[in-house]
């Protein structure tokens, strides 16, 4: 991981930032999606627990439906276009080995990704999601590019 300034984001949260700065979190079936503007070296991320959100309560960026419009949202008010932003999407992984096709919620959380995503027209240019190992993950702002390591299910703890 880099030195220097980094925020860390839970669930629910985004943010977006400027080079140097880095992003990070740690996911389990949640889901962070990386946007990144090349010309402008400005970044941003969220991480959210579930696909979508169910009409109850407010509108939360924990929901993946309201947290990728809003990242996308806050990185076209920090002076990003859609056709300079590239995505990068992790997580999603499986942690409850045998769940029923019904509660595999990281696969769910990925397809919003990239069903999203695609109505927006930005291009995912990498990923690494799915499987049974949650992930640390830091996007470092200076060359758009994301560090990753694979954690244990006591590395998680109850986020995700």
């Amino acid at each position: 991981m880099i030195q220097g300034c980094s925020t860390f984001i839970h669930v629910g949260q985004i943010h977006v930032d400027t080079s140097p700065s880095a992003i990070s979190t740690v996911l389990g079936s949640c889901v962070a999606v990386c946007l990144y503007d090349t010309a402008l070296g400005l970044g941003g991320m969220n991480h959210y627990l579930l696909p979508f959100w169910n009409g109850n309560g407010l509108q939360s960026p924990k929901f993946g439906n309201i947290a990728i419009p809003k990242l996308i949202e806050a990185m076209l008010d920090a002076g990003s276009s859609i056709n300079r932003m590239e995505a990068k999407i992790f997580g999603g992984a499986s942690m409850n080995i045998g769940a029923s096709e019904a509660m595999m919620i990281g696969q769910k959380n990925i397809l919003v990704a990239r069903e999203i995503l695609r109505e927006y027209r930005i291009f995912i240019v990498a990923e690494d999601v799915g499987g049974q190992n949650g992930r640390k993950i830091q996007l470092n702002l200076e060359r758009g590019k994301v560090q990753l390591k694979y954690t244990t299910r006591s590395d998680i703890g109850n986020g995700g």
